[in-house]
């Protein structure tokens, strides 16, 4: 059983109560907790020693990236982060320093971002380090983006560049706060969701989501140079566009637009934010399933992202 299998055994199950707008299965949780005019969103993310990071990762950037993916999954909603807590697992013995370091690189992120720290848990956790981070934000009622919005006929847009994140960007990268609520004010966004998991992964959930297909277009997907690099010196490696499709942790956004604003959107985005790429790479479509469009013709997507416990 994946990870995904685990959750949709779960979630049935999940307690609610009146204040829950969008439960599991989005980015974020959204909550009408009677803030005027605004939902709340809650959000857990952890990294784990040997899964997200390793033994002699910078601790500075072990910090930054546990609060960087939460705040990354909060501006997938159009959202703006608030507070945090911090749940903190330790191995014996553990090293003090490197934990202070761990927390340097986790405020640091916070205070650029606006975020509180108010606390969290410590506990003894056998041979590795993990943090999980808890997150509370808020978006307004009208600029609230799920991922189960997408409509046949959108047009599909990506942030950045895609694969190769574990040349090392995957622990530095910022998240898209401020592009997100860009898009929220001033066009109509259907769907969103960050890229944590791959392309390919992380686009199906928004289709499942919506009821829809879609289809990508090989030739405009922004491959970054790393995925480049890697597949020159690596005859092991992934092929360029496979690890744009499959490597996960790109944490950059991916949204539908109704074709019409496809074009102003664009124009104005360069304007906005002249040193992050845009690329519109596809389209969502009434017809089920993921198909890739290539110089041979169209066809089933069969690439997938990252799952744990596969």
């Amino acid at each position: 059983m994946n990870e995904f299998e685990l959750i949709a055994r779960l979630r049935p199950g999940l307690a609610v109560n009146s204040s829950v707008r969008t439960g599991a299965g989005d980015d974020c949780a959204v909550l009408d907790l009677g803030l005027s005019g605004e939902f709340a969103l809650l959000k857990a993310d952890a990294v784990v020693e040997g899964i997200h990071f390793l033994p002699d990762t910078p601790a500075r950037q072990v910090g930054h990236k546990a609060l960087a993916r939460a705040l990354s999954d909060i501006a997938a909603m159009g959202g703006k982060p608030g507070s945090a807590v911090v749940t903190l697992g330790l191995p014996r013995p553990f090293d003090p320093a490197r934990v202070e370091g761990v927390y340097e690189g986790l405020n640091a992120t916070a205070r650029r971002h606006g975020v509180a720290v108010v606390g969290g848990e410590t506990t003894t956790n056998p041979e590795r380090l993990f943090l999980s981070v808890a997150l509370l934000g808020t978006v307004e009622k009208d600029r609230c983006v799920l991922r189960s919005g997408a409509k046949a006929g959108d047009a599909l847009f990506v942030t950045g560049e895609l694969g190769g994140s574990l040349a090392g960007r995957h622990l530095s990268f910022e998240p898209r706060l401020a592009e997100a609520r860009w898009l929220t004010e001033h066009h109509r966004i259907h769907s969103m969701i960050d890229l944590s998991d791959g392309l390919a992964g992380d686009l199906r959930h928004v289709l499942e989501a919506s009821h829809v297909g879609a289809e990508l277009r090989a030739e405009s997907i922004p491959i970054s140079r790393a995925a480049r690099q890697r597949a020159r010196s690596n005859a092991d490696a992934p092929a360029p566009l496979q690890a744009a499709l499959s490597d996960g942790e790109d944490f950059e956004l991916l949204f539908s637009v109704p074709a019409r604003q496809a074009v102003a959107l664009t124009d104005a985005w360069r304007a906005a934010f002249p040193k992050v790429r845009l690329s519109c790479i596809g389209r969502i479509t009434t017809e089920p399933g993921l198909r890739l469009i290539d110089p041979h013709g169209s066809k089933p997507l069969a690439a997938h992202g990252y799952v744990h416990f596969q």
